[in-house]
């Protein structure tokens, strides 16, 4: 072959080379644009002023979600070729512009039956440009907007106990859509007064002047508000709504100062904007709709803490995963105020999803209260770890767009028998003479100490097994119940007279069952004969526990999970 027919081979070659280079890059192209998720703000045309607020909000939201679109719509919008229908089309195309095949649209509406949201949810099909379009839930079903309204209370309210309180909504135009937003109101006054027990709380739903009904409706409204300003006490009035606000004087606020200003009657300075809680509702919704990348996900590692000793074991114990994890400390038994530290550390590296271990022996320990704490259930603890809640107002739950996911329970897993094994073997040199007595913790109540006793034994089933296990006289459970002292006395007491028996015969055998150290265990056995190991389980077995609980639960978080406010817990 000559060096030309050669020449023009390796030149065809390389043109083959970069047309399937070209080929490649366009279908993975393809593939990204149709994976990627746009979102479509939609919120309600407030007039000038108000607008101003939402824009300086969607910068916010925007330069962190991309793409993303805001769009007003105003009460006369009717669908595709109606007035505002400019402004859904230009949106809707600039999403499909930037990639988006799919959007998420997020309603600024605190109603999903605001007759205005109603029309854009019915017509945004209608304008094509995207293949899906998936709508999140109205700002009521979230917590965040719950919280918004405790602290418009909390700048107004002086005495609870003689105060009465009306949360005002806006913009009905039926009696269908009256009752329907009555109800979504109804759940933002019960979350606040679990916060704040007020003499009295109501809701009012005023209508739109488009309604036919407006004039009677509002009358109506407008009389309950002057009847409860009446009453003996004090009123307050707060704004569940994204109501007009053309300028500062042409506000919804300002019409009900103006009318009301003769009464005993406080009204909240601001709507539901500006207030930080929205913007962090608007985030907490898009990351439900996408995926996580590893450095995305961080991890809160929640240990019950002791003194300086007992804490340094437990970091210790989590130190290896800290170079494969973003990882935090939160000490303490489910502490709003210690968690939110940790969660907002781990936020400010951009950290969107965030899994809570709770290093408890029991997966039930304190999983009401940190569930409630992190939005992942809406029912307030009745109790935690052995009962230690109970208090009259529920924790505070955390401010925060992450979504979460918890896991707990160190007890429960079979290699928690490897380690006690390794302490048992630590200490035993007569297995024929010798009696263990495993110690743990406890419950308060009758059957969730059975429950931790049952796990106690399934461990002595495993360890049973092993041959030099199988030569001790002995291995029993039990549990001190430390916390309780009516409980404490008489498990203390049984756990003696087994010491007593147990060195009487032979040699009695005392393992900490329990995170690190011995807690009381020397003070409540004090003047028998035995011999302790008070390592505790803080081991590398518990450390691959913490490995592996982590990276199952980092994988499910990886995955979109729109379904609200939180994700998952064990």
């Amino acid at each position: 072959m000559t060096r030309t027919g050669s020449a023009s081979n390796m030149f065809r070659r390389e043109v083959l080379f970069f047309l399937v280079a070209i080929l490649c890059w366009s279908f993975a192209s393809a593939e990204t644009a149709q994976a990627k998720t746009g979102f479509l703000i939609v919120a309600p045309d407030r007039g000038a002023l108000g607008n101003q607020d939402i824009r300086a909000l969607f910068a916010e939201f925007s330069a962190s979600y991309s793409p993303a679109s805001l769009v007003f719509v105003g009460r006369d919008y009717r669908g595709v070729g109606s007035e505002y229908s400019q402004y859904v089309n230009r949106a809707l195309l600039e999403l499909r512009q930037a990639g988006a095949m799919s959007v998420a649209a997020i309603p600024l509406f605190v109603s999903s039956a605001d007759p205005i949201l109603q029309r854009v949810k019915a017509s945004l099909p209608g304008y094509g440009h995207v293949e899906r379009i998936d709508w999140a839930p109205a700002m009521s079903e979230s917590y965040l907007i719950g919280q918004v309204m405790v602290d418009r209370a909390a700048d107004l309210s002086r005495d609870p106990d003689h105060e009465q309180v009306i949360i005002v909504g806006f913009g009905a135009t039926d009696a269908a859509n009256e009752q329907a937003m009555q109800a979504d109101l109804k759940k933002l006054s019960d979350y606040l007064v679990r916060y704040r027990r007020f003499h009295e709380s109501r809701t009012l739903v005023y209508y739109d002047q488009v309604s036919p009904m407006a004039e009677a409706k509002n009358a109506s409204a407008d009389a309950i508000m002057t009847q409860t300003a009446a009453k003996k006490g004090h009123a307050l009035v707060l704004f569940a709504t994204l109501g007009p606000k053309f300028d500062h004087t042409m506000a919804l606020t300002s019409s009900f100062r103006n009318r009301f200003q003769e009464m005993d009657v406080s009204f909240a300075q601001d709507e539901l904007v500006p207030h930080p809680n929205v913007l962090r509702w608007m985030k907490k919704t898009a990351n439900a709709y996408l995926p996580a990348t590893a450095k995305e996900i961080g991890i809160v590692i929640m240990p019950h803490g002791a003194n300086q000793v007992w804490n340094d074991a437990v970091e210790r114990l989590v130190a290896p995963l800290t170079s494969t994890h973003q990882i935090e400390m939160a000490f303490g038994m489910g502490d709003p105020a210690v968690i939110q530290c940790a969660v907002e550390r781990l936020e400010s590296r951009n950290v969107r999803r965030i899994v809570l271990v709770r290093l408890y022996a029991l997966a039930r320990h304190l999983k009401d209260r940190t569930d409630y704490v992190l939005g992942l259930s809406n029912a307030p603890p009745s109790s935690g770890h052995g009962g230690h809640d109970g208090g009259r107002t529920p924790p505070q739950q955390i401010r925060s767009a992450a979504l979460f996911a918890s896991f707990g329970g160190y007890e429960e897993s079979p290699e928690v028998a490897r380690i006690l094994h390794e302490r048992i073997v630590q200490l035993s040199r007569e297995p024929e003479q010798e009696t263990v007595l495993l110690i743990a913790h406890g419950d308060r109540t009758d059957e969730g100490n059975a429950v931790w006793l049952s796990v106690m034994q399934a461990h002595i089933e495993r360890l049973r097994q092993d041959p030099h296990c199988a030569q001790l006289k002995a291995i029993r459970a039990a549990t001190v119940r430390e916390d309780w002292p009516e409980q404490r006395e008489k498990a203390v007491k049984e756990i003696r007279t087994m010491i007593e028996e147990a060195s009487h015969k032979g040699r009695a055998l005392l393992v900490a069952d329990r995170l690190y150290g011995a807690g009381p265990y020397r003070q409540l056995f004090e003047g028998l004969d035995y011999t302790l190991n008070d390592q505790g389980l803080a081991h590398p077995a518990l450390t691959e526990w913490l490995r592996t609980g982590i990276e199952r639960a980092v994988a499910a978080m990886a995955q979109p999970a729109p379904e609200g406010d939180g994700m998952t817990t064990r």
